[in-house]
């Protein structure tokens, strides 16, 4: 069934339109990822599928009764309400009632007077003269899914609590149709995940506007990108539409230069002389006027943010050693017993649940917070850069040319001066803007003015805390790329778990209490390590059923191997084989002095070495439980 058309759509704030005659189509069940570059338009069109705002020219059709919850990048509640008030606000005229229904029971809970018990009697008549309970329990089920407190002050939640509040609001409705503006903002692993799970199971149709690839693979059935004020559909997964769309711009390529050369060959014969223009087509020419019509009306595809980092001296060998590490605040252990080193060219993702404690730990490592117990040894020559994820050090009144470079007009790049203006222009900042202040950009924008100015001072050792929020596909897979080729060292909180992936080498991963583990490799290799630590074979669960008669015949049935297992068995015998060799190949190496001189190399060995002996491990308890039976 159609939910809902968009036929000629046009949008536009300023001279360039957002939309530019586009057409949409979403029907019930679609999970649409929409993308495109910043600034492209795609929150404004969300607004105008809500309702929100109207088009400058062509349709919106909704169908009749249809129910839409809007979900924006920055939700404003007021701090002083319970999440339960905030998440009623989403059942509309019922939710004042069931907000005064919900108070007066908080205060017959600590007061019993007989006004209180009146005042929640007669609450308790008018909820049920209008059937509100149906929206209690409504809301009382989606805080239970989305793991909420009702009671709980929206003053004392971090903004991954705001978000999950703001998301339950919406579901309470029960929409036909959910639309979600860059939802992963502000959430952690742990409720990304859970994010995807419930727009999985969503019964609506929904569109989500988001960066997160790993998030827009797992959950998008369709993909609309938003280009140029025109909306194409690509009805495959997110490395499909890759693959597809760099065809399309290799094609756009093509004929775009194939239009050019005709048009150039008909302004060169245009100028000819006085013969020609005696025997110059009437048609030709009409044909020439056109072609400069569609070209003056051709719009070229945003450019790519120019990044490179200003490389500082090399720092020394080792950057920071903590030797059984502890840290509390208000009696909470938010740092216990960690230990480890940080050297030359490592390249650290910090991963953990909101409040856990990542920035704490970051300032740990960097020797900006004094330690409880434990000792930090910082190294030499450290020359820090710091990505702030609430950008608190951007100045609201100054503008983008002084956060760059303040007193002068020009920044000096690896030894080559150039002026601010064109430096802001390597961040696609036009050059008027380079005097506006900081206050008039989105967040985007903002993201970029913080890589522009992190990346104009000369650093060996980078700190990024979420860099990906709001950053469009393209600028994210560049700055990907520049942290790759990164020479010096890197801390990177994040929740973008494929740029994880693509980015770091080690790990340190919260894992409760208190206690941060250190891993070799990204997000996912620390999923493979932890599924390797599980027992191999899951003992029943106790008390299930009654237990079974045992037989003679059933104990011998029991110890034989199945032919599986007799394949498993045979395959275990040469993979620890393999596995020993490996290690005693490795040992030979770290006992090498010279390969300390490649710290990079023996980092990669060493942790290579860990996940052999993890794996070993895994590997002989399982050959010993099979090799026994047979």
């Amino acid at each position: 069934m159609v939910l809902l058309t968009l036929e000629r759509a046009c949008l536009a704030f300023g001279h360039v339109p957002l939309l530019d005659a586009a057409a949409l189509q979403v029907d019930s069940g679609e999970r649409i990822a929409l993308i495109g570059r910043n600034g492209c338009g795609k929150s404004s069109l969300l607004r105008v599928v809500a309702g929100e705002s109207t088009l400058d020219d062509g349709n919106v059709w909704r169908h009749p009764g249809l129910r839409i919850a809007y979900v924006p990048q920055e939700n404003q509640f007021a701090p002083t309400m319970s999440v339960f008030d905030a998440v009623a606000l989403g059942l509309g005229d019922a939710s004042a009632l069931l907000v005064a229904y919900h108070a007066a029971a908080a205060r017959v809970a600590h007061d019993a007077s007989e006004g209180a018990l009146a005042e929640l009697h007669d609450l308790q008549q008018r909820v049920e003269a209008c059937d509100a309970w149906r929206g209690n329990h409504r809301i009382e089920q989606v805080l239970s899914q989305a793991g909420l407190d009702g009671d709980a002050s929206l003053a004392t939640l971090s903004g991954g609590g705001i978000k999950r509040v703001a998301l339950a609001r919406a579901l309470v409705a029960e929409p036909d149709l959910l639309l979600l503006d860059e939802p992963t903002n502000h959430l952690d692993i742990d409720a990304i995940v859970w994010l995807e799970e419930l727009l999985a199971g969503f019964a609506g149709a929904a569109i989500v506007i988001s960066h997160d690839r790993a998030f827009v693979d797992r959950v998008a059935t369709r993909i609309v990108e938003l280009d140029r004020g025109r909306l194409t559909s690509f009805p495959e997964g997110f490395a499909a539409y890759r693959r597809r769309k760099e065809q399309l711009l290799v094609e756009e390529a093509r004929q775009s230069a194939q239009f050019d050369r005709l048009l150039a060959q008909e302004e060169a014969w245009i100028r000819q002389g006085v013969e020609a223009r005696r025997t110059r087509s009437v048609g030709r020419v009409r044909r020439l006027e056109e072609l400069r019509r569609e070209r003056a009306a051709r719009r070229e595809r945003q450019g790519n943010v120019s990044l490179e980092i200003a490389r500082g001296a090399e720092s020394g060998r080792i950057v920071a050693e903590l030797t059984d590490v502890a840290k509390s605040f208000g009696g909470r252990p938010v740092v216990r017993g960690l230990s480890c080193r940080i050297q030359r060219g490592d390249k650290f993702g910090i991963i953990g649940p909101n409040g856990a404690g990542k920035t704490t730990l970051l300032r740990l490592l960097l020797g900006e917070l004094p330690v409880d117990s434990g000792e930090v040894r910082l190294g030499s020559r450290l020359e820090i850069a710091y990505y702030d994820q609430f950008r608190n050090t951007l100045d609201e009144q100054a503008t983008l040319a002084d956060v760059i470079s303040p007193g002068s007009d020009f920044v000096e790049i690896n030894g080559a001066k150039k002026h601010v203006v064109s430096y802001l222009g390597d961040f696609l900042f036009a050059p008027e803007r380079a005097r506006s202040p900081v206050r008039s950009l989105s967040g985007g924008e903002r993201n970029r003015l913080l890589l522009a100015r992190l990346f104009a001072r000369p650093v060996n050792v980078l700190v990024l805390d979420e860099p990906t929020n709001d950053l469009d596909l393209e600028t994210l897979e560049l700055l990907e790329a520049l942290l790759q080729e990164f020479q010096g060292t890197l801390f990177l909180v994040s929740h973008d778990r494929e740029f994880l992936d693509n980015v770091v080498t080690q790990s340190l991963i919260a894992e409760g209490e208190g206690r941060w583990r250190e891993y070799v490799g990204g997000y996912s290799d620390w999923l493979r390590q932890r599924a390797l630590a599980q027992p191999a074979v899951p003992a029943p669960p106790v008390g299930s059923r009654e237990p079974e008669k045992v037989s003679a015949r059933n104990v011998r049935d029991a110890a034989k191997l199945s032919y599986r297992e007799t394949k498993e068995l045979a395959a275990l015998t040469e993979r620890i084989a393999a596995l020993e060799a490996e290690q005693a190949l490795l040992h030979g190496r770290l006992a090498d002095p010279a390969l300390y001189a490649q710290a990079a190399e023996a980092a990669r060995c060493s942790g290579r070495l860990r996940i052999l002996e993890e794996e070993l491990g895994a590997a002989m308890l399982r050959w010993e439980a099979l090799e026994s039976r047979a």
